[in-house]
Protein backbone atom coordinates (compact mmCIF):
# COMPACT_ATOMS: atom_id res chain seq x y z
CA UNK A 1 0.00 0.00 0.00
CA UNK A 2 3.13 2.28 0.89
CA UNK A 3 4.15 1.80 -2.68
CA UNK A 4 1.18 2.46 -4.18
CA UNK A 5 0.84 5.63 -2.11
CA UNK A 6 4.01 6.99 -3.35
CA UNK A 7 3.37 6.65 -7.28
CA UNK A 8 -0.51 7.90 -6.79
CA UNK A 9 -0.50 10.72 -4.25
CA UNK A 10 1.69 12.93 -6.79
CA UNK A 11 -0.55 11.52 -10.09
CA UNK A 12 -3.40 12.49 -8.80
CA UNK A 13 -2.50 15.86 -7.45
CA UNK A 14 -0.96 16.45 -11.13
CA UNK A 15 -4.36 16.11 -11.66
CA UNK A 16 -6.16 18.59 -9.04
CA UNK A 17 -3.25 21.42 -9.59
CA UNK A 18 -3.90 21.59 -13.19
CA UNK A 19 -7.29 22.56 -12.25
CA UNK A 20 -6.38 24.76 -9.84
CA UNK A 21 -5.82 28.58 -9.51
CA UNK A 22 -2.23 30.01 -10.30
CA UNK A 23 -1.67 31.60 -6.96
CA UNK A 24 -2.57 28.38 -4.74
CA UNK A 25 -1.01 25.76 -7.53
CA UNK A 26 2.35 26.01 -5.83
CA UNK A 27 1.67 25.84 -2.24
CA UNK A 28 -0.39 22.85 -2.88
CA UNK A 29 2.18 21.11 -4.41
CA UNK A 30 5.13 22.02 -2.12
CA UNK A 31 2.48 20.43 0.57
CA UNK A 32 2.12 16.98 -1.59
CA UNK A 33 5.66 17.02 -1.50
CA UNK A 34 5.71 17.51 1.79
CA UNK A 35 3.13 14.50 2.18
CA UNK A 36 5.14 12.02 -0.23
CA UNK A 37 8.04 12.70 1.75
CA UNK A 38 6.39 11.91 4.77
CA UNK A 39 5.29 8.58 3.09
CA UNK A 40 8.58 7.24 1.64
CA UNK A 41 10.23 8.00 5.61
CA UNK A 42 7.70 5.89 7.16
CA UNK A 43 8.32 3.52 4.33
CA UNK A 44 12.04 3.85 5.32
CA UNK A 45 11.14 3.17 8.63
CA UNK A 46 9.56 0.03 8.19
CA UNK A 47 11.97 -1.37 5.67
CA UNK A 48 13.99 -4.26 7.08
CA UNK A 49 17.20 -3.86 5.71
CA UNK A 50 17.71 -7.43 5.66
CA UNK A 51 14.90 -8.42 3.68
CA UNK A 52 14.24 -8.48 0.24
CA UNK A 53 11.55 -6.81 -1.67
CA UNK A 54 9.26 -5.38 0.71
CA UNK A 55 5.40 -3.13 0.19
CA UNK A 56 5.01 -5.47 -2.61
CA UNK A 57 1.63 -4.71 -4.46
CA UNK A 58 0.71 -6.80 -7.54
CA UNK A 59 -2.42 -6.52 -9.46
CA UNK A 60 -3.69 -8.03 -12.82
CA UNK A 61 -3.72 -5.47 -15.84
CA UNK A 62 -3.47 -7.02 -19.06
CA UNK A 63 -3.62 -10.58 -17.89
CA UNK A 64 -4.19 -11.57 -21.78
CA UNK A 65 -0.85 -10.43 -22.08
CA UNK A 66 0.42 -11.13 -18.69
CA UNK A 67 0.92 -7.80 -17.78
CA UNK A 68 0.64 -7.00 -14.03
CA UNK A 69 0.98 -3.28 -11.95
CA UNK A 70 3.54 -5.26 -10.02
CA UNK A 71 5.28 -2.68 -7.71
CA UNK A 72 7.67 -3.32 -4.79
CA UNK A 73 11.00 -1.37 -2.75
CA UNK A 74 14.15 -3.22 -1.69
CA UNK A 75 17.31 -1.58 -0.35
CA UNK A 76 18.47 -0.21 -3.72
CA UNK A 77 15.10 1.29 -4.94
CA UNK A 78 14.45 2.88 -1.00
CA UNK A 79 17.71 4.84 -1.49
CA UNK A 80 16.34 6.50 -5.04
CA UNK A 81 12.89 6.80 -3.56
CA UNK A 82 14.09 8.83 -1.00
CA UNK A 83 16.44 10.71 -2.77
CA UNK A 84 13.25 11.35 -5.25
CA UNK A 85 10.96 12.22 -2.29
CA UNK A 86 14.35 13.86 0.10
CA UNK A 87 14.63 16.57 -3.49
CA UNK A 88 11.18 17.30 -4.46
CA UNK A 89 10.34 19.75 -1.79
CA UNK A 90 13.28 22.03 -2.50
CA UNK A 91 13.03 21.94 -6.18
CA UNK A 92 9.40 22.98 -6.06
CA UNK A 93 10.61 25.44 -2.98
CA UNK A 94 12.84 27.16 -5.25
CA UNK A 95 10.39 27.58 -8.29
CA UNK A 96 8.59 30.00 -5.34
CA UNK A 97 9.00 33.55 -7.47
CA UNK A 98 7.40 34.31 -10.36
CA UNK A 99 6.39 31.70 -13.06
CA UNK A 100 4.36 31.81 -16.08
CA UNK A 101 1.18 29.06 -15.84
CA UNK A 102 2.09 27.85 -12.53
CA UNK A 103 -0.76 25.38 -12.85
CA UNK A 104 0.59 23.59 -15.75
CA UNK A 105 4.27 23.85 -14.30
CA UNK A 106 4.25 22.30 -10.94
CA UNK A 107 1.16 19.80 -12.44
CA UNK A 108 3.94 18.84 -15.04
CA UNK A 109 6.65 18.67 -12.05
CA UNK A 110 4.30 16.11 -10.18
CA UNK A 111 3.60 14.34 -13.31
CA UNK A 112 6.79 13.67 -13.05
CA UNK A 113 7.90 12.45 -9.56
CA UNK A 114 4.98 10.11 -9.91
CA UNK A 115 6.62 8.42 -12.78
CA UNK A 116 9.83 8.28 -11.45
CA UNK A 117 9.46 7.17 -7.96
CA UNK A 118 7.21 4.22 -10.68
CA UNK A 119 11.01 3.51 -12.45
CA UNK A 120 12.60 2.87 -9.21
CA UNK A 121 9.60 0.76 -7.58
CA UNK A 122 8.24 -1.69 -10.62
CA UNK A 123 8.64 -5.11 -10.95
CA UNK A 124 7.20 -5.85 -14.39
CA UNK A 125 9.12 -5.10 -17.35
CA UNK A 126 6.18 -3.55 -19.53
CA UNK A 127 5.26 -1.55 -16.41
CA UNK A 128 8.77 -0.07 -15.75
CA UNK A 129 8.43 1.19 -19.50
CA UNK A 130 5.51 3.10 -19.44
CA UNK A 131 6.98 5.00 -16.23
CA UNK A 132 9.92 5.47 -17.95
CA UNK A 133 8.41 6.89 -20.99
CA UNK A 134 5.67 9.04 -18.86
CA UNK A 135 8.77 10.76 -17.21
CA UNK A 136 10.02 11.68 -20.50
CA UNK A 137 6.43 13.42 -21.16
CA UNK A 138 6.48 16.45 -18.54
CA UNK A 139 10.13 17.19 -18.76
CA UNK A 140 10.04 17.66 -22.14
CA UNK A 141 7.49 20.40 -21.73
CA UNK A 142 8.85 21.71 -18.64
CA UNK A 143 11.97 22.73 -20.79
CA UNK A 144 10.01 23.27 -24.50
CA UNK A 145 7.55 25.75 -22.13
CA UNK A 146 10.08 27.48 -20.04
CA UNK A 147 13.53 27.33 -21.26
CA UNK A 148 15.92 29.44 -22.47
CA UNK A 149 17.01 30.87 -26.18
CA UNK A 150 16.64 27.70 -28.82
CA UNK A 151 15.00 25.74 -26.44
CA UNK A 152 12.56 24.46 -29.39
CA UNK A 153 15.25 22.67 -31.55
CA UNK A 154 17.56 21.56 -28.36
CA UNK A 155 14.52 20.09 -26.32
CA UNK A 156 13.46 18.18 -29.78
CA UNK A 157 17.42 16.74 -29.94
CA UNK A 158 16.72 15.66 -26.14
CA UNK A 159 13.58 13.87 -27.23
CA UNK A 160 14.17 12.14 -30.32
CA UNK A 161 17.62 10.45 -28.25
CA UNK A 162 15.81 9.59 -25.31
CA UNK A 163 13.08 7.97 -27.66
CA UNK A 164 15.18 6.70 -29.84
CA UNK A 165 17.10 4.31 -26.82
CA UNK A 166 13.81 3.65 -25.15
CA UNK A 167 12.58 1.96 -28.00
CA UNK A 168 15.76 -0.45 -28.07
CA UNK A 169 14.96 -1.06 -24.62
CA UNK A 170 10.82 -1.99 -25.87
CA UNK A 171 12.55 -4.36 -28.40
CA UNK A 172 14.61 -5.71 -25.73
CA UNK A 173 11.95 -6.57 -23.20
CA UNK A 174 9.53 -7.87 -25.83
CA UNK A 175 11.70 -10.26 -27.20
CA UNK A 176 12.58 -11.39 -23.80
CA UNK A 177 8.55 -11.90 -23.00
CA UNK A 178 8.60 -14.27 -26.00
CA UNK A 179 11.54 -16.58 -24.71
CA UNK A 180 9.71 -16.78 -20.78
CA UNK A 181 9.34 -19.99 -20.11
CA UNK A 182 5.36 -21.23 -19.74
CA UNK A 183 2.85 -18.63 -20.02
CA UNK A 184 4.67 -15.41 -21.41
CA UNK A 185 4.84 -12.89 -18.95
CA UNK A 186 6.56 -9.15 -17.91
CA UNK A 187 7.23 -10.28 -14.36
CA UNK A 188 10.69 -9.55 -13.81
CA UNK A 189 11.82 -12.86 -12.33
CA UNK A 190 10.32 -14.38 -15.35
CA UNK A 191 12.62 -11.70 -17.71
CA UNK A 192 15.78 -12.27 -15.58
CA UNK A 193 14.92 -16.37 -16.62
CA UNK A 194 14.28 -15.35 -20.26
CA UNK A 195 17.91 -13.63 -20.13
CA UNK A 196 19.67 -16.54 -18.67
CA UNK A 197 18.61 -18.85 -20.77
CA UNK A 198 19.74 -17.03 -23.93
CA UNK A 199 23.00 -17.86 -25.92
CA UNK A 200 25.94 -16.03 -25.34
CA UNK A 201 24.97 -13.99 -28.88
CA UNK A 202 21.53 -13.64 -28.08
CA UNK A 203 22.50 -12.17 -24.64
CA UNK A 204 24.38 -9.90 -26.64
CA UNK A 205 22.40 -8.23 -28.35
CA UNK A 206 20.18 -7.87 -25.37
CA UNK A 207 22.93 -6.58 -23.78
CA UNK A 208 23.33 -3.62 -26.72
CA UNK A 209 19.84 -2.84 -26.66
CA UNK A 210 19.39 -2.02 -23.21
CA UNK A 211 22.74 -0.39 -22.72
CA UNK A 212 21.98 1.64 -25.37
CA UNK A 213 18.64 3.41 -23.72
CA UNK A 214 20.47 3.44 -19.91
CA UNK A 215 23.89 4.86 -21.48
CA UNK A 216 21.91 7.68 -23.23
CA UNK A 217 19.57 8.48 -20.12
CA UNK A 218 22.59 8.79 -17.90
CA UNK A 219 24.57 9.84 -20.07
CA UNK A 220 27.82 8.25 -20.78
CA UNK A 221 30.33 8.96 -23.58
CA UNK A 222 30.16 8.85 -26.15
CA UNK A 223 26.04 9.55 -26.06
CA UNK A 224 26.07 12.81 -23.95
CA UNK A 225 25.81 15.20 -27.07
CA UNK A 226 22.25 16.06 -25.61
CA UNK A 227 22.83 16.49 -22.39
CA UNK A 228 25.08 20.13 -21.95
CA UNK A 229 22.68 21.63 -24.36
CA UNK A 230 19.38 20.93 -22.47
CA UNK A 231 20.85 21.14 -18.64
CA UNK A 232 22.16 24.55 -19.97
CA UNK A 233 18.77 25.79 -21.71
CA UNK A 234 16.23 24.48 -19.38
CA UNK A 235 14.64 26.12 -16.99
CA UNK A 236 16.67 25.34 -13.12
CA UNK A 237 13.69 23.53 -12.38
CA UNK A 238 14.21 20.69 -14.98
CA UNK A 239 18.00 21.00 -15.16
CA UNK A 240 17.44 19.64 -10.89
CA UNK A 241 14.98 17.18 -12.33
CA UNK A 242 16.76 16.01 -15.01
CA UNK A 243 20.24 15.98 -13.25
CA UNK A 244 19.78 15.00 -9.57
CA UNK A 245 16.65 12.30 -10.33
CA UNK A 246 16.16 11.76 -14.00
CA UNK A 247 19.73 10.32 -14.94
CA UNK A 248 19.75 8.24 -11.71
CA UNK A 249 16.96 6.47 -13.90
CA UNK A 250 19.78 4.90 -16.17
CA UNK A 251 22.00 3.65 -13.60
CA UNK A 252 19.31 1.83 -11.87
CA UNK A 253 18.16 0.26 -15.12
CA UNK A 254 21.93 -0.83 -15.44
CA UNK A 255 21.38 -1.97 -11.97
CA UNK A 256 18.08 -3.91 -11.70
CA UNK A 257 17.53 -4.54 -15.65
CA UNK A 258 21.10 -5.24 -17.40
CA UNK A 259 23.56 -6.70 -14.72
CA UNK A 260 20.93 -9.64 -13.55
CA UNK A 261 19.08 -10.39 -16.94
CA UNK A 262 22.15 -10.95 -19.27
CA UNK A 263 24.93 -11.75 -17.02
CA UNK A 264 26.75 -13.42 -19.82
CA UNK A 265 26.97 -10.90 -21.94
CA UNK A 266 27.76 -8.31 -19.05
CA UNK A 267 30.50 -10.53 -18.34
CA UNK A 268 31.73 -10.15 -21.83
CA UNK A 269 31.14 -6.69 -22.80
CA UNK A 270 31.09 -5.24 -19.55
CA UNK A 271 34.76 -3.85 -20.35
CA UNK A 272 33.50 -2.05 -22.95
CA UNK A 273 30.90 -0.30 -21.25
CA UNK A 274 33.54 -0.01 -18.30
CA UNK A 275 35.71 1.72 -20.96
CA UNK A 276 33.61 4.39 -22.43
CA UNK A 277 32.53 5.66 -18.97
CA UNK A 278 36.18 6.00 -18.07
CA UNK A 279 36.90 7.88 -21.18
CA UNK A 280 34.18 9.93 -20.77
CA UNK A 281 35.25 10.92 -17.39
CA UNK A 282 38.61 12.39 -18.42
CA UNK A 283 36.85 13.84 -21.73
CA UNK A 284 34.23 15.32 -19.73
CA UNK A 285 36.51 16.70 -16.96
CA UNK A 286 38.17 18.59 -19.48
CA UNK A 287 36.12 20.00 -20.87
CA UNK A 288 34.36 21.78 -18.10
CA UNK A 289 37.81 22.91 -17.62
CA UNK A 290 37.57 25.34 -20.34
CA UNK A 291 34.12 26.21 -20.09
CA UNK A 292 32.68 29.61 -19.67
CA UNK A 293 29.34 29.47 -18.73
CA UNK A 294 28.78 28.84 -14.89
CA UNK A 295 25.77 26.62 -15.65
CA UNK A 296 27.36 24.40 -18.83
CA UNK A 297 30.49 23.88 -16.47
CA UNK A 298 27.98 21.74 -14.05
CA UNK A 299 26.27 19.95 -16.94
CA UNK A 300 30.23 18.86 -17.90
CA UNK A 301 31.05 17.94 -14.18
CA UNK A 302 27.85 15.82 -14.24
CA UNK A 303 29.24 13.76 -17.02
CA UNK A 304 32.38 13.05 -15.07
CA UNK A 305 30.57 12.23 -12.14
CA UNK A 306 27.87 9.83 -13.85
CA UNK A 307 31.31 8.41 -15.67
CA UNK A 308 33.17 7.17 -12.43
CA UNK A 309 29.26 5.59 -11.22
CA UNK A 310 29.07 3.54 -13.93
CA UNK A 311 32.30 2.33 -14.57
CA UNK A 312 32.52 1.19 -11.13
CA UNK A 313 29.07 -0.50 -11.21
CA UNK A 314 30.78 -2.60 -14.18
CA UNK A 315 33.34 -3.92 -11.76
CA UNK A 316 30.66 -6.23 -10.38
CA UNK A 317 31.97 -5.63 -7.34
CA UNK A 318 29.82 -5.48 -3.77
CA UNK A 319 32.23 -2.56 -3.30
CA UNK A 320 31.83 -1.00 -6.53
CA UNK A 321 27.70 -1.13 -6.80
CA UNK A 322 27.51 -0.13 -3.38
CA UNK A 323 29.88 2.97 -4.13
CA UNK A 324 27.13 3.34 -7.17
CA UNK A 325 24.29 3.34 -4.47
CA UNK A 326 25.98 5.89 -2.22
CA UNK A 327 27.21 7.94 -4.76
CA UNK A 328 23.78 8.38 -6.86
CA UNK A 329 22.54 9.96 -3.63
CA UNK A 330 25.48 12.25 -3.06
CA UNK A 331 25.39 13.45 -6.70
CA UNK A 332 21.82 14.01 -6.57
CA UNK A 333 21.99 15.91 -3.51
CA UNK A 334 25.23 18.27 -4.68
CA UNK A 335 24.40 18.88 -8.20
CA UNK A 336 21.10 19.85 -7.45
CA UNK A 337 22.61 22.54 -5.41
CA UNK A 338 25.01 23.34 -7.34
CA UNK A 339 22.31 24.44 -10.23
CA UNK A 340 20.51 26.54 -7.62
CA UNK A 341 23.51 28.30 -6.67
CA UNK A 342 24.27 29.21 -10.07
CA UNK A 343 20.28 30.38 -10.72
CA UNK A 344 20.59 32.58 -7.83
CA UNK A 345 24.17 34.01 -8.81
CA UNK A 346 22.79 34.46 -12.16
CA UNK A 347 19.13 35.87 -11.70
CA UNK A 348 20.67 38.48 -9.68
CA UNK A 349 23.59 39.02 -11.55
CA UNK A 350 21.89 38.73 -14.54
CA UNK A 351 24.97 36.45 -16.30
CA UNK A 352 26.67 33.17 -16.39
CA UNK A 353 29.75 34.55 -18.09
CA UNK A 354 32.39 33.29 -15.29
CA UNK A 355 34.41 36.19 -16.60
CA UNK A 356 32.01 38.77 -15.96
CA UNK A 357 31.68 37.61 -12.14
CA UNK A 358 34.14 37.83 -9.02
CA UNK A 359 34.14 39.60 -5.45
CA UNK A 360 30.25 37.95 -4.97
CA UNK A 361 31.76 36.89 -1.32
CA UNK A 362 32.23 40.35 -0.03
CA UNK A 363 28.38 41.46 -0.53
CA UNK A 364 26.96 38.07 -0.18
CA UNK A 365 28.97 35.99 2.68
CA UNK A 366 26.34 33.47 3.15
CA UNK A 367 26.22 32.38 0.10
CA UNK A 368 29.52 32.08 -0.67
CA UNK A 369 30.21 29.70 2.51
CA UNK A 370 26.83 27.34 1.07
CA UNK A 371 28.51 27.39 -1.99
CA UNK A 372 32.37 26.32 -0.46
CA UNK A 373 30.53 23.50 1.03
CA UNK A 374 28.80 22.24 -1.93
CA UNK A 375 31.70 22.35 -3.57
CA UNK A 376 33.51 20.48 -1.31
CA UNK A 377 30.85 17.76 -1.72
CA UNK A 378 31.42 17.89 -5.48
CA UNK A 379 35.49 17.50 -5.05
CA UNK A 380 35.06 14.87 -2.87
CA UNK A 381 36.51 16.46 0.47
CA UNK A 382 36.93 13.92 3.54
CA UNK A 383 33.86 14.39 5.26
CA UNK A 384 31.88 15.15 2.97
CA UNK A 385 29.44 13.01 0.77
CA UNK A 386 31.01 13.01 -2.58
CA UNK A 387 34.13 11.12 -0.54
CA UNK A 388 32.72 8.37 0.29
CA UNK A 389 31.47 6.84 -2.84
CA UNK A 390 34.08 7.85 -4.87
CA UNK A 391 36.59 6.75 -2.38
CA UNK A 392 34.41 3.12 -2.64
CA UNK A 393 34.33 3.75 -6.69
CA UNK A 394 38.02 3.78 -7.38
CA UNK A 395 38.64 1.24 -4.78
CA UNK A 396 36.70 -0.94 -6.95
CA UNK A 397 38.28 -0.13 -10.06
CA UNK A 398 42.14 -0.35 -8.85
CA UNK A 399 41.36 -3.58 -7.45
CA UNK A 400 39.54 -4.42 -11.27
CA UNK A 401 42.57 -3.28 -12.97
CA UNK A 402 45.28 -0.66 -11.43
CA UNK A 403 45.90 1.33 -14.69
CA UNK A 404 42.15 1.94 -14.73
CA UNK A 405 41.58 3.04 -11.19
CA UNK A 406 44.44 5.43 -11.60
CA UNK A 407 42.89 6.79 -14.75
CA UNK A 408 39.32 6.95 -12.90
CA UNK A 409 40.77 9.23 -10.04
CA UNK A 410 42.18 11.95 -12.26
CA UNK A 411 38.53 12.86 -11.92
CA UNK A 412 39.35 14.07 -8.11
CA UNK A 413 42.52 16.16 -9.32
CA UNK A 414 40.63 17.47 -12.74
CA UNK A 415 37.36 18.56 -10.67
CA UNK A 416 39.58 19.83 -7.91
CA UNK A 417 40.76 21.93 -11.00
CA UNK A 418 37.28 23.38 -12.08
CA UNK A 419 35.33 23.98 -9.58
CA UNK A 420 38.10 25.89 -7.45
CA UNK A 421 38.95 27.73 -10.43
CA UNK A 422 35.11 28.44 -10.66
CA UNK A 423 34.94 29.46 -7.14
CA UNK A 424 38.27 31.56 -7.17
CA UNK A 425 36.38 33.55 -10.60
CA UNK A 426 32.82 33.99 -8.81
CA UNK A 427 33.46 34.23 -5.57
CA UNK A 428 37.27 35.76 -4.64
CA UNK A 429 38.54 38.89 -5.94
CA UNK A 430 37.11 42.49 -5.83
CA UNK A 431 33.28 43.26 -7.03
CA UNK A 432 32.24 44.98 -9.96
CA UNK A 433 29.52 46.62 -11.79
CA UNK A 434 27.83 43.52 -12.49
CA UNK A 435 28.06 41.65 -8.88
CA UNK A 436 28.43 45.03 -6.52
CA UNK A 437 24.60 44.37 -5.66
CA UNK A 438 24.06 40.94 -5.27
CA UNK A 439 22.12 40.18 -2.41
CA UNK A 440 22.66 37.22 -0.60
CA UNK A 441 20.48 34.23 0.58
CA UNK A 442 16.98 34.71 1.78
CA UNK A 443 14.55 33.06 3.48
CA UNK A 444 13.69 30.74 0.59
CA UNK A 445 16.86 30.43 -0.43
CA UNK A 446 18.18 29.06 2.54
CA UNK A 447 15.27 26.97 3.20
CA UNK A 448 16.37 24.88 -0.04
CA UNK A 449 20.06 25.45 0.85
CA UNK A 450 21.02 24.67 4.32
CA UNK A 451 19.34 21.07 4.46
CA UNK A 452 21.40 20.55 0.91
CA UNK A 453 24.72 21.51 3.27
CA UNK A 454 23.68 19.70 6.12
CA UNK A 455 22.96 16.36 3.85
CA UNK A 456 26.56 16.56 2.11
CA UNK A 457 28.18 16.98 5.98
CA UNK A 458 25.91 13.63 7.93
CA UNK A 459 26.52 11.49 4.98
CA UNK A 460 29.99 12.11 4.56
CA UNK A 461 30.36 11.76 8.55
CA UNK A 462 28.16 8.92 8.71
CA UNK A 463 27.27 6.98 5.44
CA UNK A 464 26.41 3.74 7.51
CA UNK A 465 22.22 3.61 7.46
CA UNK A 466 22.12 4.30 3.59
CA UNK A 467 24.97 1.66 2.77
CA UNK A 468 23.23 -0.87 5.04
CA UNK A 469 19.77 -0.46 3.42
CA UNK A 470 21.32 -1.34 0.14
CA UNK A 471 24.16 -3.72 1.32
CA UNK A 472 20.95 -6.70 1.21
CA UNK A 473 19.77 -5.59 -1.92
CA UNK A 474 23.60 -5.81 -3.73
CA UNK A 475 24.56 -8.77 -2.41
CA UNK A 476 21.29 -10.43 -3.61
CA UNK A 477 21.58 -8.87 -6.98
CA UNK A 478 24.79 -9.79 -7.65
CA UNK A 479 24.75 -13.48 -6.54
CA UNK A 480 21.77 -14.54 -8.23
CA UNK A 481 22.74 -17.02 -11.17
CA UNK A 482 26.18 -18.51 -11.26
CA UNK A 483 27.58 -16.68 -14.98
CA UNK A 484 27.36 -13.30 -12.67
CA UNK A 485 28.50 -15.08 -9.41
CA UNK A 486 31.83 -16.19 -11.07
CA UNK A 487 32.87 -12.73 -12.28
CA UNK A 488 32.26 -10.68 -8.69
CA UNK A 489 35.15 -10.13 -6.96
Amino acid sequence: MLTALLIFIPLAASVVVLATKPFLAKFISFSVSLAVLAVSLVTAFQFDKTQGTQFALNLPWVTSLGINFSVGIDGISLLLVLLTTVLMPGIILSSFRDTSKPSSFYSLMLLMQSAMIGVFVSLDGFLFYIFWEVALIPIYFICLGWGGENRGRITLKFFIYTLTGSLFMLVALIYLYFKTPGQHTFAIQALYDAGHLLSSTQQALVFVALFLAFAIKMPIFPFHTWQPDTYTVAPVEGTMLLSAIMLKMGIYGVIRWLIPMVPLAVKTWGGVALSLSVIGIVYASCIAIVQKDFKRLIAYSSIAHVGLISAGLMTLTVVGMQGAMIQMVSHGIVVFGLFYVVEIISDRAKTRDLSQLGGIRNVAPLLATVFMVIMLGSVALPITSGFVGEFLLINSLVQYKLWIGVIAATTMILGAVYMFRTYQKVMSGETNGVTALVNDLSHYERLVLFPVVILIVLIGIYPGPLLDISEAAVKNLLSIYPDLTAVVK
